[in-house]
């Protein structure tokens, strides 16, 4: 929590910028434990995890956030440049995740025994090593008319990555993501994926599975 630590706490905050923040461990603009604190119309810009969640770290926590903006976080050796989620259920709102990365997983978002709720919220220029826009592991997410464009993965799942995951995605769209190996715009391993009314277009990847790649999987 380099800009803020909130344990078993849930401060209520708005129009409030966290920039240029940084955590040996994780969190590097906000770290959340045991908590549910409401956001609106929030920045994290520019903030730093050694491990993981360089904008946001959520841990058994339930935050709300509206319209909040995650760009340029990053997570130097592990998940979620711009948020990470562990055993949390976080609810967004039209938030924006932009040009975070994160070293491994998720460079918007990671989810470990996480299930999001997020509702018309954008993906764009993201990257990790597997899902650039978002890493599911364990999850359930649930994405209602979000949108991943121009997210890259250096092994998988450029726009999305599922593993052992049950995410529900309702009319979003996968534009031009990337990955070296397999899945452009989603990629699953042992998971199963519902996806109605959802568009890929202009996705790609080095080797299988330019807009979805599916490995022991039941889409």
């Amino acid at each position: 929590g380099g800009g803020m630590y909130n344990d078993f706490s849930s401060p209520t905050l708005t129009n409030c910028t966290f920039t240029g923040n940084a955590a040996g461990d994780d969190g590097g603009g906000m770290s959340n434990h045991v908590g549910s604190p409401m956001l609106t119309d929030c920045t994290f810009m520019n903030n730093s995890a050694i491990f993981s969640g360089g904008g946001m770290h959520n841990e058994s926590s339930h935050p709300i956030l509206t319209r909040c903006t995650f760009a340029g976080n990053s997570a130097d050796y592990e998940n979620g440049g711009g948020m990470h989620n562990e055993s949390s259920r976080p609810a967004l709102t039209d938030s924006t995740f932009t040009d975070n990365s994160a070293r491994a997983h998720g460079g918007g978002m990671s989810n470990d025994e996480s299930d999001p709720h997020l509702t018309g919220c954008t993906f764009a220029g993201n990257s990790a090593f597997r899902g650039g826009g978002m890493y599911n592991d364990e999850s359930s997410p649930n994405l209602t008319d979000c949108g991943f464009s121009i997210n890259s993965a250096g092994e998988a799942g450029g726009g999305m990555g599922n593993r052992v995951s049950s995410p529900t995605v309702a009319d979003c769209t996968f534009t031009s993501n990337t990955a070296t190996h397999n899945g452009g715009g989603m990629h699953s391993e042992s998971s199963r994926p519902v996806l109605t009314e959802c568009t890929f277009t202009g996705n790609s990847s080095g080797c299988f599975g330019g807009a979805m790649a599916n490995e022991s999987s039941s889409p």
